[in-house]
């Protein structure tokens, strides 16, 4: 039967954060010859190729798989430590990669990380993605945890419901009186909007419940949360924006609702299923402070 040294498997999760075999020498302090030689021993050893050697460098589905294990090696070893008393790795902290929704992100994830930081000795490393797709991070071994809308568990994990982002369809209201003021409905097929990226679904969403072709309207791409907001409130178009990011521009009257249905999108928590006292403190906070600020799923 194959084994897996762990030296090796650390080796390739190295490359695959760092993008390149450069980088990951000097990560791992040792030459770029030297982790092209561990990379083919785990080939040799495995009987199958684990990384393709593009820019960045990424796994193939059995370096996928190694990466976890590596992952969740390096987690389980950082928890034995602290069980015995030691101190972990001589005082470093340990990297714990967490993949998110960029609303999540940019409005109330990262304060339960903030306390967190406060009482482990541990880094994020952030993966930033539409919620439809943050648990293909997980599938794959990038991360160990992430807010996705995916109810079902990935294979390997566990999953906690978070509650819904709520989004509201908002404009200014000198955007409102420019293109919505006759015909608000109507107007919409011409009135111009902001979306996130061109995944981004939710303005279709909102558009199709009014009976609106949303193939109609011109579109701005502004793919930043933060900056996405900005567009919204400076009138380059309506947009649906979550509560958490319109209020206080709504109590000023700098921004106005358009009315229409709101649109929910649930949220739900997941990660690796494993023992890990470290990995289930993260899911007591985040879930905690989602299940605090989020909308209750219907």
């Amino acid at each position: 039967m194959a084994r897996i040294p762990f030296e090796l498997a650390e080796t390739l999760a190295a490359v695959v954060d760092e993008g390149t075999l450069d980088a990951a020498a000097r990560r791992l302090r040792i030459t770029p010859s030297a982790v092209s030689q561990r990379i083919k021993a785990l080939e040799e050893q495995l009987g199958r190729v684990v990384l393709v050697r593009s820019r960045p460098a990424r796994t193939t589905e059995a370096g996928s798989a190694v990466v976890r294990l590596a992952r969740q090696a390096a987690l389980l070893e950082h928890d034995t430590l602290v069980t015995l008393g030691e101190d972990p790795a001589e005082g470093s902290r340990i990297s714990v990669p967490l993949a998110v929704n960029a609303d999540s992100l940019a409005t109330w994830f990262l304060a339960p990380l903030a306390r967190l930081v406060q009482r482990h000795p541990i880094v994020f490393d952030l993966h930033r993605d539409d919620q439809d797709f943050t648990a293909g991070l997980l599938e794959s071994g990038t991360v160990m945890g992430a807010v996705t809308s995916r109810a079902a568990p990935v294979p390997g994990c566990r999953v906690s419901a978070l509650g819904a982002m709520r989004y509201e369809a908002v404009a200014t209201p000198a955007f409102v009186a420019q293109w919505l003021a006759d015909d608000p409905v109507a107007a919409l097929a011409d009135a111009p909007l902001v979306d996130f990226d061109r995944r981004d679904d939710l303005q279709n969403v909102w558009l199709a419940r009014r009976g609106i072709d949303p193939a109609r309207p011109p579109r701005h791409y502004v793919p930043a949360s933060n900056d996405f907001a900005t567009a919204v409130r400076l009138g380059l178009g309506w947009a649906m924006l979550p509560r958490f990011q319109s209020a206080d521009a709504l109590e000023r009257g700098e921004l106005m609702l358009l009315g229409g249905p709101p649109v929910d999108v649930a949220l739900h928590w997941q990660q690796w299923n494993l023992r890990s006292p470290l990995l289930d403190a993260i899911a007591d906070e985040v879930v905690a402070e989602g299940r605090r600020l989020l909308t209750p799923a219907a």
